[in-house]
């Protein structure tokens, strides 16, 4: 571990913080958390919940501050979900884009905010009205503004803040972000939203492919494959077992149905078993007749999976079809290329 930087300005006078420190601060938060999950209003926020669940058209989440990014964190995870959801700006919405709110009720306004007075926020009240809207407050204190102006309610209990001022939002920022994932998880089981459907979301991340990819997308195929047959000489086979950098030969017959693989340990292993012997071996000799293959309809993260088994781990499965016929190869060094 590397020593921490060394700061020569006469200006910074800094208290040592100890581990007892932190860890008292995170007791206390976990304390004003505890007070969060214990007092929190489990039928008002059915209510909310079931409310996103039957708007027909976008659920818009808004807030000022550290308010409106959690606000717009939400929303995003919503949207990942496969859930109509933005994240309205209450000062740009003054300025052109509350137009993007549908005539109606189709639409609903979440106003995240500690406070439920913030000013930004309660101009932007009458312009949603204008607009049909559906209008939810999601706040921390009992009587505020914004309460008295939504159609829907939702009260955040806050014991106070780990800021020693009770003023920085440290606690009442994080009770937002728990409600808000929370309830889009409840969201996601009550929408039936299958695995297939959340990768169809996430197609770039590693969470998706994990769920997309199959092994046929990520398989070396037809020219790229190291192949041989049973009886040619090992030691003639040695530029196909090192160009195509997959570690091996695949040793099929005529039909190209797989008989055995051969790897480049198995030639450190038959070199140091039979030294100058090994020049009249035949691959066919030496192969692992029954090694492990894959479909090439399986998923990739099963095919990772299934290299990493017991006894031993492999770097590579031949893919097969229903026919035992060799369609191509997925190595270790592949999957992981892939982002898997």
């Amino acid at each position: 571990m590397g020593s921490l930087p060394s700061f020569s300005d006469a200006h910074c006078h800094f208290k040592e913080i100890s581990t007892t420190q932190l860890m008292n601060l995170f007791k206390t938060q976990q304390k004003y958390l505890n007070f969060f999950f214990h007092n929190l209003d489990l039928n008002q926020t059915l209510i909310f919940t079931q409310t996103l669940l039957k708007i027909e058209g976008t659920i818009f989440f808004t807030g000022v501050g550290k308010s409106g990014f959690v606000a717009q964190k939400i929303s995003q995870t919503l949207v990942s979900l496969g859930i109509r959801a933005s994240f309205l700006s209450p000062v740009d919405a003054l300025h052109g884009d509350i137009g993007i709110l549908c005539g109606g009720a189709s639409d609903a306004v979440v106003f995240f905010s500690k406070s439920g007075n913030s000013e930004e926020l309660l101009k932007l009240v009458p312009c949603a009205k204008a607009k049909g809207a559906y209008l939810i407050s999601v706040t921390s204190t009992e009587d505020n503004l914004l309460r008295a102006v939504c159609d829907l309610n939702v009260h955040l209990p806050l014991e106070r803040e780990l800021c020693p001022f009770d003023l920085a939002p440290v606690t009442s920022t994080a009770i937002q972000m728990v409600f808000g994932d929370t309830v889009a998880v409840a969201l996601m089981g009550a929408r039936n939203l299958t695995r297939d459907e959340y990768a169809a979301n996430h197609p770039a991340g590693r969470i998706g492919k994990s769920l997309i990819f199959k092994v046929k997308d990520v398989m070396k195929k037809q020219d790229e494959l190291p192949v041989c047959k049973e009886g040619d000489l090992i030691m003639d086979q040695l530029v196909e077992l090192t160009s195509k950098g997959c570690g091996c030969l695949l040793v099929i017959d005529d039909e190209y149905h797989l008989i055995g693989t051969f790897t480049d340990g198995d030639l450190r292993r038959t070199l140091k078993a039979s030294g100058e012997g090994i020049f009249k071996l035949t691959v066919g000799q030496m192969c692992n007749r029954n090694p492990r293959t894959i479909s090439s309809n399986a998923m990739a993260v099963d095919a990772m999976r299934r290299m990493e088994a017991p006894p031993s781990p492999v770097q590579f499965l031949p893919v097969l079809d229903d026919q035992n016929v060799l369609i191509g190869i997925v190595t270790l060094h592949g999957l992981v290329s892939a982002g898997l």
